[in-house]
């Protein structure tokens, strides 16, 4: 298999990745015949994914307009995954050209686009770095000189926690990076659920059943065990519901009906 140019050395291209598999629905060119290969595989199941993940990205672009509409200039982006158009950077800093906005992921082709896209831009960097282990994001370089963890930050977690196994105790590792956020701070998730999905659940388990294939199991949690996540802010409203339906551009009923699938929301720190 050919390597492109743009594949940071070192990383295996003949593993699928979910970052990547993500980028390959949004329309992007940073993915390889694998991650299409098991794309196309879990849409054979549920051809509408690519309309959930750009919900998904539509909330999140909502969700920092809201935050900077409520001063908040500090963004914090787990899982941000492969830079695509209405990153978090461009929406933030458009809003507030002073915002500051630091990226994390594991993935070694995220992070190494991220860097370039970031070129230049004094205000936006990226940390290679594992939601399971919060204490190395908190105390990264990165985070250090851009965020003031004493004032309100952003802390976005979309489309990332349904890759957390229960084992990985993702609930402590959301409460450490929760209580380690300053009084006024937002927390904005999204995560995907049988709820919503417009196919019965023996189907959609099949889209399941491939990410487990490709050794990145999606967990599948409900609206009651999504709301867990939440403990100690108070949401904001229309509090936790599908992307469509959160503070909406547009009239919701125009939407995919596979873009009500799963559920989102932003959490405020009293």
């Amino acid at each position: 298999m050919e390597r492109p140019a743009w594949a940071p050395r070192g990383i295996d291209i003949s593993v699928p990745s979910v970052s990547r598999i993500y980028d390959y629905y949004l329309g992007g060119s940073h993915n390889f015949e694998v991650d299409r290969e098991a794309a196309r595989r879990a849409m054979e199941f549920m051809p509408g994914l690519p309309k959930i993940m750009q919900a998904n990205r539509a909330f999140m672009r909502r969700a920092v307009r809201f935050a900077a509409d409520e001063g908040i200039t500090q963004f914090l982006d787990i899982g941000s995954g492969i830079p695509t158009f209405g990153n978090a950077h461009e929406v933030a800093q458009s809003a507030s050209p002073g915002a500051r906005v630091v990226y994390v992921d594991h993935d070694p082709v995220a992070v190494a686009h991220s860097k370039t896209v970031l070129d230049g831009n004094e205000n936006a960097d990226v940390v290679a770095a594992d939601l399971r282990k919060p204490q190395e994001i908190l105390s990264s370089p990165q985070i250090q000189r851009l965020i003031d963890l004493n004032q309100p930050v952003a802390l976005l977690l979309v489309a990332i926690l349904h890759f957390v196994e229960d084992e990985d105790d993702p609930y402590g590792a959301v409460a450490e990076l929760r209580d380690a956020l300053a009084p006024g701070s937002l927390f904005v998730v999204t995560h995907a659920s049988y709820e919503g999905i417009p196919l019965p659940p023996e189907r959609a388990e099949g889209t399941v059943d491939v990410y487990k294939d490709i050794r990145n199991p999606l967990i599948m949690r409900s609206r009651e065990d999504i709301a867990r996540f939440f403990e100690g802010y108070d949401m904001v409203e229309p509090g936790l519901v599908p992307p469509p339906n959160w503070r909406p551009d547009t009239a919701p009923e125009d939407e995919d009906p596979y873009s009500y699938s799963g559920f989102a929301g932003v959490g405020r720190k009293a």
